[in-house]
């Protein structure tokens, strides 16, 4: 018998042609199959893999409030330029500027105060501290009488110096009398004329001025008492 080449049965042929084609398709859309290729709405959520895309590729409003699951988005995916101040925030902004601008009035208005809020009391500038009331640290630059004096103080709401107080003032630290005396607020004498009024000296001497309603009367500097400021 003799041999000769053997071709392959049509059968055989077909199935290799197809299986070609089957193959030549399956590299063609690999190489040709991109985003652009894909229909619109056409791959459900749960066929793309989780994080594949990013949020830059989001549209804007894309994904309603409604659609996220509770918890999903964290801090660190919010970016906090976007969000508004809540109601409460403003309140408190402005609950913080009330609290500053009363602190310093507060500090304003305490000058030399030990407390502050009403419930302390301090001595104006020109004046110190000393037996529960703020004086004058120096004496008035002009002299008068003894009642010019008194009603001088009494428009700055405050009053004349008992003597002995006068006295015990005149040793503080920094404190000098006037050469001449100086006018307290106590009468030492008094009669239908002339009455004397108790001045005090330079050192705590004890004097007397007199005040004559229908003549001459003395002339001394003087220095008033003013209470605390509260």
């Amino acid at each position: 018998m003799g041999t000769g080449t053997r071709w392959p049965s049509p059968a055989l042929f077909i199935s290799l042609i197809a299986l070609f084609v089957a193959l030549s398709g399956t590299v063609y859309a690999a190489a040709k199959i991109n985003g652009n290729s894909i229909k619109v709405k056409s791959l459900p959520g749960n066929r793309l893999k989780p994080g594949s895309v990013p949020g830059n590729r989001l549209k804007p409003g894309a994904i309603a409030a409604g659609q996220l699951q509770p918890n999903s988005v964290g801090g660190p995916q919010i970016d906090e330029a976007t969000l508004g101040q809540v109601p409460s925030a403003v309140h408190a902004d402005s609950a913080e500027s009330a609290t500053d601008a009363q602190t310093a009035l507060n500090a304003i208005n305490a000058v030399n105060a030990t407390t502050v809020n009403g419930h302390g009391a301090g001595c104006q500038p020109g004046t110190q501290p000393f037996a529960g009331a703020c004086w004058q640290s120096f004496a008035s630059a002009n002299a008068a009488t003894a009642p010019n004096a008194a009603a001088n103080c009494a428009a700055l709401g405050g009053e004349l110096p008992e003597a002995l107080e006068l006295a015990a003032f005149s040793q503080q630290p920094g404190v000098s009398l006037d050469s001449g005396a100086e006018w307290s607020g106590d009468i030492l004498s008094y009669s239908a004329g002339p009455y004397g009024v108790a001045t005090v000296a330079p050192g705590g001497t004890i004097g007397l001025g007199t005040v004559n309603p229908i003549g001459v009367s003395d002339t001394k500097k003087y220095r008033c008492v003013i209470p605390l400021v509260t």
